[in-house]
């Protein structure tokens, strides 16, 4: 019988860091790049310091205990320091995604009546000029960009340390994150210190860390994955965080971390051995890999290239990982979990495990998790300490997301074997139907579409249509080489090619009848993704549902769409 996942006072976030603060005050807790290759180390030390004085000017506002702060800007060493702040002044944290744009930004500080906002790095300051509020306190962040504000380096050279260690009650709110909102308004999900710290703890047990772990940060800590994975676990155990400058520095950035744990969506991984394939085709890799030496040497140096030489554990998530890359890094000697959670339940729901991968499923669930489908509609429902406590002012979508028992509706349909490994099949709401009366699940279809290089995102859509189609973005490099007449033509091949062999591999009734190509990108700020670079297919839905048709009638295996 496994033994119960139990959560101690010491275990919760603001314990962790005290801890670390007192016992390895002189190592390094965050790397972050300056410009220029420079980097500035900030030790466990110097952070409790900075994080101390924060807190003790947050104090001195007067605020109720509980009183939300938020949080604006791209992952930062100070975007981690800010957050303990708010934490140990007694407040609640609320991060908000940069690439938010000014209407949603607007929306969620008043939603949460914000009390004041940090912002941090920021590549468009369009959405702050729109969507912060004249009279908000805005505290910027070293590397802020230049906008009206109180300065974090002059609010810490100004206030006192806070000489007493807060430990808030662990069934105190910590948290309030925002989902980045496919269907709608982003909701605010209510985590607590208990919720957050319970999962880390059963987290843990599936994969361990300890104080050596290096961490490499950079995708957004608005997010729950990353909160709960780079911040969280280096609370948790001590480890040393790595952060991203940019993507035009990503691989150096990642070579300077060399990770133990990292972290990625299915899209950077493959993007990663299409770079391998760039310099070394395939089958000779293939070949080489198969040579005992040499193999080794091999994968020595591709990893190395990679700066994940030293990764113990590489996991992937949001959305599935295609089999043949899980088999391509097995044989480099990664092999990638595949983890499943969401916001709701603290990211914490299920895992593959290294060495035990059964692939085609998100694997196990972690201890104290629960599992069952709902045999009406083949949705899965999962329930752990690590749920949500509501969705901030929304009792009616808190009411709905959850079940009469207590178990949360994840709106994903699955299975779960004899074994019980969960399989997901796609989004409960997602199923069309075709003008045959037949069903389309498109989650399948699009993760094999997505596989074509040229193709950033997609999405199968076609209600009402004989058959359903593809609407495929390209990437910005093969919009350039689409502006030669010769290359376009060769990437119009390329996309009937990679056409027929997705559809060989569907239902008669699931082929698709056509791929429209899309120049123009998806954006967080055109509304046609959310900031996780989730499609949001309502809004793809009212700008070109009125052209499925025509499209269909062209008989094109692919149209391109110019505006």
């Amino acid at each position: 019988m496994v033994a119960p996942v139990v959560v101690s006072p010491d275990d919760l976030t603001l314990p962790c860091f005290y801890r670390w603060e007192r016992q390895r005050a002189a190592q390094i807790f965050l790397t972050q790049p300056v410009g220029g290759g420079a980097v500035q180390d900030i030790t466990w030390g110097e952070a409790g310091d900075q994080v101390r004085r924060i807190a003790n000017w947050l104090q001195a506002q007067g605020w109720p205990a509980g009183s939300r702060v938020a949080i604006i800007g791209k992952n930062s060493a100070h975007w981690v320091l800010a957050d303990l702040a708010i934490l140990m002044a007694g407040h609640v944290s609320v991060p908000i995604y940069p690439t938010f744009n000014g209407e949603a930004l607007s929306y969620i500080l008043a939603h949460s009546e914000a009390r004041a906002c940090f912002v941090g790095k920021m590549d468009e300051i369009g959405n702050l000029q729109t969507g912060l509020p004249s009279g908000l306190p805005v505290i910027a962040l070293p590397l802020a960009p230049s906008i009206k504000a109180l300065r974090w380096t002059d609010l810490v050279a100004s206030s006192e340390p806070l000489k007493s260690s807060p430990t808030p009650d662990g069934e105190t709110v910590c948290t309030i994150i925002y989902t980045s909102g496919t269907t709608g308004k982003p909701k605010g999900v209510v985590h607590t210190f208990n919720t957050i710290a319970w999962g880390i703890s059963s987290a843990t047990r599936r994969v361990p860390m300890n104080t050596e772990e290096r961490y490499l940060s950079y995708l957004p800590l608005a997010h729950v994955a990353e909160r709960m994975l780079i911040e969280q676990g280096s609370l948790r155990y001590g480890g040393h965080i790595f952060f991203a400058e940019s993507l035009d520095t990503f691989v150096q950035d990642l070579q300077r971390a060399r990770p133990t744990i990292f972290f990625s969506v299915p899209r950077l991984w493959v993007k990663f051995q299409q770079g391998v394939h760039s310099k070394m085709p395939a089958e000779k890799l293939k070949k080489l890999l198969g040579l005992p030496l040499v193999g080794w040497l091999v994968r020595r140096k591709i990893l190395k290239g990679l700066g994940l030489d030293q990764c113990r554990i590489a996991a992937g998530g949001a959305a599935p990982m295609p089999a043949e890359v899980l088999h391509w890094y097995r044989r480099l000697g990664l092999d990638l979990v595949e983890v499943y959670g969401m916001t709701e339940n603290c990211a914490i729901s299920h895992a593959t495990l290294p060495g035990n991968t059964k692939i085609g499923t998100v694997g196990l669930p972690y201890d104290g998790v629960e599992q069952r489908i709902d045999p009406a509609t083949g949705e899965i429902q999962m329930r752990s300490p690590a749920l949500m406590k509501a969705y901030y002012r929304e009792p009616e979508q808190t009411a709905a997301a959850m079940t009469t028992d207590g178990w949360l509706r994840t709106g994903d349909k699955g299975s779960i074997d004899a074994a019980g490994y969960l399989s997901i099949t796609g989004r409960v709401k997602d199923i069309f139907k075709t003008s045959k009366g037949k069903y389309v699940a498109p989650a399948p279809i699009e993760d094999r579409l997505v596989m074509h290089p040229d193709i950033e995102a997609c999405v199968v859509t076609g209600a009402t249509l004989t058959q359903p189609l593809g609407l495929v973005m390209l990437s910005q490099e093969a919009v350039t080489r689409s502006a030669n007449s010769e290359a376009k033509n060769s990437i119009t091949e390329s996309l009937k090619l990679h056409l027929k062999t997705v559809n060989e591999g569907l239902e008669p009734h699931e082929k698709l009848g056509c791929l429209a190509v899309v120049t123009k990108p998806w954006t967080p700020e055109n509304g046609f993704v959310t900031p996780t670079l989730k499609v949001k297919r309502n809004r793809i839905e009212d700008a070109f549902a009125q052209r499925y048709e025509e499209w269909q009638r062209e008989g094109k295996q692919v149209v391109w769409i110019e505006d």
